[in-house]
């Protein structure tokens, strides 16, 4: 199969560990998780899956999106999508301080700080919020990624209670990206000396922008 043919699928909760294994993958250098985890760790690598799979489980218990891409029964890219406005069961309060128990308080601390640096991104209209996407390394430049994106993107014009996309970055070198795939900047700010964010939202074509 071309890389071209790959198509995105939606995934069930039987593919969490796989989703975490591959947005693992992806993030094993990026800054958020080097913040909250700090670089030195001696076994970073679990704690990393510890956190990432804090994420994803979350998406499960509420019922949201994930998505793949790959082949030959190899997923190489990864995204987990959610809605703002929906409520989150009792077990995701359990899952949190299980979590959170096993990483340490420091870790949360930093955790908590990041999100409420991200606080003030937050749009007036309906949305769906794109809370990871990430392909494996070995898979990288195929555009994968953009396939992803695209996917994002149509699962909000298809829905009615949606008027766009939210996310966040912590990569410079991603602001001039998402800017071309048509995202606003809505908020930036300075976490901590080695962690900048930047917010930004993704109106769908034709929709009214009052409130943003």
């Amino acid at each position: 199969m071309t890389e071209r043919r790959r198509t995105v699928v939606r995934l069930d909760g039987d593919a969490l560990p796989l989703v975490v294994e591959v947005l693992s993958e992806a993030f094993h250098d990026y800054p958020v998780m080097r913040f909250v985890l700090g670089s030195d760790s001696l076994d970073y690598r679990r704690r990393l899956g510890v956190l990432v799979g804090f994420f994803v489980e979350t998406r499960v218990l509420r019922g949201e999106v994930l998505l793949g891409i790959g082949s030959g029964g190899r997923l190489d890219g990864a995204a987990i999508v959610s809605d703002p406005a929906r409520p989150s069961p009792p077990e995701v309060d359990e899952l949190r301080e299980r979590v959170w128990g096993r990483l340490g308080p420091a870790e949360r601390r930093r955790y908590e700080a990041f999100g409420a640096a991200c606080a003030p991104f937050q749009v007036e209209v309906p949305h769906i919020h794109l809370n990871m996407i990430g392909v494996r390394p070995a898979a990288r430049g195929t555009g994968l990624s953009r396939a992803l994106v695209d996917e994002v993107h149509r699962l909000s014009r298809e829905d009615s209670a949606s008027k766009g996309v939210t996310l966040t970055t912590e990569s410079p070198g991603n602001v001039s990206l998402y800017r071309h795939f048509g995202y606003e900047t809505v908020g930036h700010a300075v976490v901590a000396p080695e962690l900048e964010t930047w917010g930004f939202f993704r109106p769908d074509a034709g929709t009214d922008q009052e409130g943003f």
